[in-house]
């Protein structure tokens, strides 16, 4: 997903005139899960850890985005869990509750596969203080490579799934118009006491705590990259001096699914916009055609040449 200079991807576009002409068949949109992981500030306010994507990363690369990832089949099945019931997590990411479990496994597989941290203890009531042993770096490793199901891992080491730690936050899905496609539900979680992040991500270069309003702040000023939900969850942070606010907030948070329309004007340009996003929305030109390349008057024309290519002057897509 390269960005071009109107700041949207540069594919998107042309795909946006494709999908309208019925030339494209939308990608139906994989489920995932990602974790806003939170702590209080010495001397006040809240922290959240980000991750810089690699810039090879073939989606978002080097974006900042926060740890998480696709669900995987084996996220449905059966977990020792504690914490609201899944009747209650269905309700609030409004899916089966087969389907909220692995929702909601997936966000601590993936923040654990990510991150190190570990959103599940012993009982109920208590978490894994310290993750960062060598047999558990192995265990990490095998999650990570799916040698090793997060079901299989809990019930090896006894521990049960700390759903109470999660508050829902938001969603957003890919929109329709893009190779590859995500309906991913955001979570808020606090930093259990004894544990701490790591950069362990195979998927990063660079991991911060920042306090929300600085990351907010690097991406007004255009030094940090971000997809518009990781810039809107985190605006949506601002207004919460602790860690412990912010998780209170969250299940009474709206979770419509938030996703881009796209429209084509009469003179071809598009039109981006998010709902209830205005900040997001953007207009695309219509590329002009390139002038023709001079030659001699009597030189022969070539042949006709029809399809679309790359212009190496523009960098980007030649229009039709």
């Amino acid at each position: 997903m390269s960005i071009n200079a109107s700041g949207v991807p540069a594919s998107w576009p042309e795909r946006i005139r494709a999908l309208a002409r019925g030339e494209l068949t939308a990608v139906v949109p994989r489920a995932a899960a990602t974790v806003l992981l939170l702590r209080d500030r010495d001397g006040g306010g809240t922290a959240v850890h980000l991750l810089r994507r690699r810039a090879s990363m073939a989606f978002a690369g080097g974006a900042y985005a926060y740890p998480g990832g696709g669900v995987d089949a084996r996220d449905e099945r059966p977990v020792r869990w504690a914490g609201p019931g899944l009747d209650f997590w269905a309700a609030a990411l409004g899916v089966p509750a087969e389907r909220a479990q692995a929702v909601v496994c997936a966000a601590v597989r993936e923040t654990f596969e990510e991150s190190g941290v570990l959103l599940a203890g012993p009982d109920g009531h208590t978490v894994v203080a310290d993750t960062t042993a060598d047999d558990w770096e192995a265990d990490r490793a095998a999650l990570a490579a799916h040698e090793l199901s997060f079901a299989d891992f809990l019930a090896r080491r006894d521990l049960v799934l700390r759903s109470d730690l999660l508050g829902p936050w938001a969603r957003w899905i890919t929109p329709e118009f893009e190779e590859r496609r995500y309906d991913t539900w955001f979570f808020l979680a606090v930093l259990p006491p004894g544990q701490r992040t790591r950069d362990v991500s195979g998927e990063a270069d660079r991991t911060v705590w920042l306090p929300p309003a600085e990351a907010v702040a690097g991406y007004d000023r255009g030094e940090m990259v971000m997809l518009p939900p990781t810039i809107s969850t985190l605006r949506d942070l601002l207004p919460y001096g602790s860690a412990a606010a912010a998780l209170a907030a969250a299940p009474s948070r709206d979770l419509t699914p938030i996703q881009a329309r796209a429209a084509i004007g009469a003179d071809g340009t598009v039109l981006l916009s998010w709902p209830g996003h205005d900040e997001f929305t953007k207009v695309v030109p219509r590329a002009p055609r390139p002038a023709p390349a001079s030659r001699p008057a009597d030189a022969p024309r070539p042949g006709g040449i029809t399809g679309r290519g790359v212009d190496p002057r523009r960098g980007g897509d030649v229009q039709p």
